[in-house]
């Protein structure tokens, strides 16, 4: 009963809600908004096609984090550098996204759709895993002979949660929203991508065009932004590790419920890749702060040092070999 009483607030809270509007009388979405969230992107099985979590698994699962977050102090004795990924850089959230078991909503099992017949998974992760260039995934590489054989974040090409779609990550799930009359600028903190949405579809590029965020264009359906993003280059995933991006098609809506909320809903359409839609919700909160620059190319140390490694390896590979020769000789 208490559970069914907080979701009854909740609705009664974003109908009450007065929303801002701009001075073109459009729902004003500005600011800067967080996505970090510790739910899942697929459900796991055992919730079947249950939505929510109920009242007593969230007071166990924030009692398991704070019996984690003791053992990572505990572990602060032996230095900070023993729980540093695990601790300070962790970017999770608490708030309604609590209660979903999942962020995908459609299919109702919460999983992604079936896949395409031939559509394969393209592992990345921070270990390097064999493939073919193109490499389509945004973390870890298939070799390294060459800065195309890194993955797409490692070459600050595309930010490993800043999409499209916005994805929750680790850290930095940050996003700025800018409007005028005529457009709305989608900033996200990962690689600094600034997505340019122009509302008027008029201006609809050429289907030949491919762009790593797609072609976006948005309209205003009452108070929600909806945004239908085209021409992605075929070079990203097409989502969570499967297919190209060539085909997409990406719907986005975004609502502003409350004055720190703004719900965001996701619908992936890619017969290529998937045998049918999905959707996901990810809610978003407002930060009261400044987005800072992610400065990826201009700090990318990684890349040249790993390339550099390489190359070292590689000369004293042939030395090895040059002496081999003679020995032989």
């Amino acid at each position: 009963m208490a559970f069914l009483l907080m979701l009854s607030a909740w609705s009664l809270a974003a109908e009450d809600y007065d929303m801002p509007r701009t001075q073109w009388g459009h729902p004003d979405l500005q600011g800067v908004w967080n996505f970090s969230s510790r739910v899942p992107m697929q459900r796991p099985e055992g919730f079947g096609d249950r939505e929510f979590l109920t009242e007593e698994e969230i007071a166990a699962g924030r009692q398991r984090r704070l019996s984690l977050g003791r053992s990572s102090q505990e572990r602060s004795s032996n230095g900070i550098e023993a729980f540093y990924n695990d601790t300070i850089w962790m970017e999770n959230i608490e708030g309604e996204g609590e209660l979903r078991t999942s962020h995908i909503v459609y299919p109702r099992n919460g999983q992604l759709p079936a896949l395409a017949p031939g559509v394969q998974f393209q592992p990345g992760g921070e270990r390097d895993t064999p493939g073919q260039r193109p490499v389509r995934f945004v973390v870890g590489g298939i070799g390294r002979a060459g800065p195309e054989d890194r993955g797409l974040s490692e070459r600050c090409l595309v930010g490993f949660n800043a999409g499209p779609p916005l994805t929750p990550s680790v850290y930095n799930n940050n996003v700025q929203i800018v409007q005028n009359r005529d457009h709305v600028v989608v900033l996200t903190e990962m690689v600094h991508d600034a997505r340019i949405v122009k509302l008027d579809d008029a201006q609809q590029l050429d289907k030949r065009v491919g762009l790593w965020s797609g072609d976006s264009i948005g309209h205003w359906q009452g108070d929600t932004l909806v945004v239908v993003s085209r021409n992605f280059n075929g070079l990203t995933q097409s989502f969570e590790g499967y297919g190209s991006s060539a085909n997409k098609v990406l719907t986005e809506r975004f609502t502003r419920v409350g004055p720190n909320t703004l719900d965001y809903e996701f619908t992936i359409e890619d017969p290529a890749t998937f045998q049918e839609r999905l959707t996901a919700i990810v809610p978003m909160t407002r930060v009261d702060a400044q987005l800072y620059e992610y400065a990826c190319h201009e700090g990318n140390y990684g890349m040249a040092n790993m390339l550099r490694a390489a190359r070292r390896r590689d000369a004293t590979r042939d030395t090895d070999r040059v002496a081999d020769i003679f020995r032989r000789q």
